[in-house]
């Protein structure tokens, strides 16, 4: 079988080579782009990391740049990779920070020592052409208690400033995230820092500032987790915790690590990185994979490796969580209590089902119900991926969440012994689709024989 075979219909994935985390999310003039860390001379021993370009109208059609780097390792500043960062729509345009990531020759431990962190610009005035490279921060503007573990800038605006912050890892080995500030977005300041109450992981990657309905949360890959009972062992985790209502990332905080939120249970997510398209909504896009993984990723003969989870649209549930996980008692002790208070859709803000719950439909009833669309929302599917809560037309996702026909019990009762006519036509109607039903004509009664006939 042709390792072709593999390759994914959905998801994106690389033209050839190596992907891991999206970089430089964003929306411009209608098409969103999906930046990547690209390395497609994979697998070959110190392959050359930059980033990959997928453009696309609707997030669900993509299309692949160009099979080359869109921003290349090609300066001094950035010899040992174009690392993980942001994109902030500018002026019709964007703007892109990055790390630049440099391994001195020698015998040095990369982490107090033989390592520089260059944070770079580049601007773009389509999302498409790139402009000259500019570097912004190298590690004698970092505060003197950080290693040289400091990258994957996340930059916005509020008012008239602009705002980073930078995942790093300090002398004692806790991570922690910098706060910088700049009045053009070209030259910063420390600011301050967000750390936790208690140690939280050694080294803090791919920060990011998330706002809802005027609260913040702070999303992050805390590494160090693999003694923690809920880790299951992976040592690289990705979550969320909340600012405290009225705090602002920009100003510092001291965070609850309690709080710490999973963003998906599962062994392959990471570095998630989210971003406000033109309507409003908050994306989130991750890559399945992790760093250092004690598994192969790709068996011999695989000419690509890794690809992107499906965009994600964060809102904000009660207390700043996310709603419960679907199929979670905590989601069904919440579908009851919506119940309770109106009807099963009063949580979503939709009209309460009147239809009564016990009363045996009749054959009307029985076609209404059916063809009524049920509300989606279980689960990750393309109806969420385009912020619509009924499905799609082009691709059907919900056809396997509906809720399937439920035979048995109506069988048994076509099994038992006089059944009336009326009622075993009615159970048969609710078993058969409406547009594959068909009518017997009605039966005609043959007139009686009186007494007096021939």
């Amino acid at each position: 079988m042709s390792h072709d075979t593999w390759r994914m219909g959905f998801h994106l994935m690389p033209p050839t080579g190596w992907l891991n985390d999206p970089n430089g999310l964003c929306q411009l003039d209608g098409t969103y782009h999906v930046f990547y860390q690209y390395s497609p001379d994979w697998p070959a021993p110190d392959a050359p990391r930059g980033w990959g370009h997928f453009a696309s109208e609707d997030l669900v059609r993509w299309r692949a740049v160009d099979r080359e780097f869109v921003i290349a390792p090609d300066t001094p500043d950035e010899a040992s990779g174009a690392y993980s960062g942001c994109a902030v729509p500018y002026e019709g345009g964007a703007r892109l920070y990055y790390t630049g990531n440099v391994k001195e020759p020698g015998d040095f431990d990369y982490v107090h020592d033989g390592r520089r962190s260059v944070q770079i610009l580049v601007e773009s005035p389509d999302g498409y052409r790139m402009g000259e490279k500019s570097v912004l921060l190298r590690n004698a503007d970092y505060p003197a208690f950080c290693t040289r573990h400091v990258r994957d800038p996340k930059v916005w605006r509020e008012g008239g400033t602009w705002w980073m912050v930078l995942g790093a890892r300090d002398l004692d080995d806790h991570g922690l995230a910098l706060v910088l500030r700049s009045a053009d977005g070209l030259a910063w300041e420390n600011a301050g820092t967000v750390r936790p109450a208690e140690p939280f992981g050694y080294m803090w990657e791919c920060p990011d500032r998330i706002e809802l309905g005027g609260r913040e949360w702070l999303s992050f890959c805390p590494q160090g987790m693999q003694g923690l009972p809920w880790a299951n062992g992976i040592r690289d985790q990705a979550g969320y915790v909340p600012m405290a209502p009225g705090a602002r990332l920009c100003e510092g905080a001291v965070v609850d690590a309690g709080s710490f939120r999973r963003w998906d249970c599962g062994f392959d997510f990471y570095a998630p990185q989210t971003f406000v398209d033109e309507s409003g909504r908050t994306l989130l896009i991750a890559w399945m994979g992790l760093p250092e993984a004690d598994f192969e990723s790709a068996p011999d003969g695989m000419t690509w490796c890794h690809c992107l989870t499906v965009p994600r649209e964060v809102t904000a549930g009660a207390g700043g969580r996310a709603p419960p996980a679907a199929g979670s008692r905590a989601r069904g002790a919440a579908r009851r209590a919506a119940r309770a208070r109106g009807g099963r859709d009063a949580r979503a803000g939709r009209a309460p089902c009147r239809r009564p719950s016990r009363q045996r439909p009749g054959p009307a009833r029985a076609c209404a119900r059916r063809r009524a669309p049920r509300p989606v929302g279980r689960r990750d599917t393309l109806a969420a991926l385009c912020g619509r809560r009924r499905g799609l037309r082009a691709h059907r996702a919900d056809h396997h969440l509906r809720r399937p026909a439920r035979p048995a019990r109506a069988y048994r009762q076509l099994g038992r012994g006089g059944l009336c006519q009326r009622r075993r036509a009615r159970v048969c109607h609710a078993l058969v689709p409406p547009r594959a039903e068909a009518r017997a004509p009605p039966r005609r009664r043959r007139p009686r024989r009186g007494l007096g006939d021939g």
